[in-house]
């Protein structure tokens, strides 16, 4: 489970009067395939490049404004400013909205899964929320951003821990209009009693417990056992990457663990002040500032 993994998020959920600090870790793993491009040439990576579609020329990112199409071909510019302003404030809370029925809310709204554990002595509150949940049968319908993002999120008790699976959004989620379907209900369906019947006992012969090692991602498998066979075989090639430039010393740095403590307390201020930059760095602006006076 989250046993060991990196927190992910800091923060606290938050119902009435009650509020309990908690962390949140990623709850799935992406281990597909990944393929990387390579130059058939010469064996070298290849990246991306910003190119304008029109002249086929790469632009520099300087140039490039975020627009929204809002007709066909028509688009309207929206500055960095505008989109900072509307930007949803962080509150680095779990705020629960209400509770429903836990079978209320249909597969398809489901998106992504994070465990929820307990933080800074929040484990008496943290197991009463999920206890009464499980005797309840309830699911909290919670509001939480998440790296500038406001999602809408379901908070739910599994075995011992919270699970917060964010869902998405009801116009994000398309309509059954158009959809050719057959009519509702067994009559409807114009289902006879002995297809029913064969249906249900088909059903009765395929059913099991429900185990995840049972279903693996089968073309990944095939995939690694040639890579493994191609390794062991000698046919490999050797990438050498492109050096990165190090980072400029004397840049600000910000403690996001203090951050998120002012979070958790209340604190009004939300900017940490800049660590003073090292005394090598400091020289060098100097003599930069010297040159230049110059």
């Amino acid at each position: 489970m989250a046993t060991g993994s990196r927190t992910l998020w800091k923060g606290a959920i938050t119902f009435g009067l009650v509020h309990i600090p908690v962390g949140l870790h990623t709850a799935t793993t992406e281990e597909g395939v990944d393929f990387d491009w390579l130059d058939q040439r010469t064996m070298d990576p290849v990246g991306y490049k910003r190119i304008n579609k029109k002249t086929g020329k790469e632009i520099d990112k300087d140039h490039i404004v975020k627009g929204v199409e809002y007709e066909d071909g028509k688009y309207v510019v929206i500055s960095p400013d505008e989109i900072e302003a509307v930007y949803p404030r962080t509150t680095q809370t779990i705020e629960i909205q209400r509770f429903v029925d836990a079978n209320a809310i249909p597969f398809v709204y489901l998106e992504r899964p994070y465990y929820v554990a307990p933080i800074n002595r929040g484990q008496k509150v943290y197991a009463l929320l999920r206890e009464v949940l499980h005797k309840t049968g309830k699911i909290g319908l919670a509001k939480v951003v998440i790296a500038t993002k406001q999602h809408l999120a379901a908070l739910v008790p599994s075995d011992k821990a919270l699970v917060l699976n964010l869902l998405r959004w009801g116009d994000d989620v398309k309509s059954l209009e158009g959809l050719d379907l057959p009519a509702a209900g067994v009559k409807g369906a114009k289902i006879s009693a002995a297809e029913m019947k064969m249906a249900e006992q088909l059903v009765k012969d395929m059913s099991g417990d429900w185990n995840a090692s049972d279903f693996k991602d089968e073309f990944k498998h095939e995939i690694m056992k040639l890579v493994d066979k191609k390794v062991k075989a000698g046919d490999t090639e050797t990438v050498i990457q492109p050096e990165e430039e190090a980072p400029s010393e004397g840049a600000e740095i910000i403690d996001l663990t203090e951050l998120l403590s002012r979070s958790l307390k209340g604190g009004k201020s939300s900017k940490a002040p800049a660590r003073k930059a090292p005394p090598k760095a400091a020289a060098r602006k100097t003599a930069a500032a010297k040159r230049k006076a110059a």
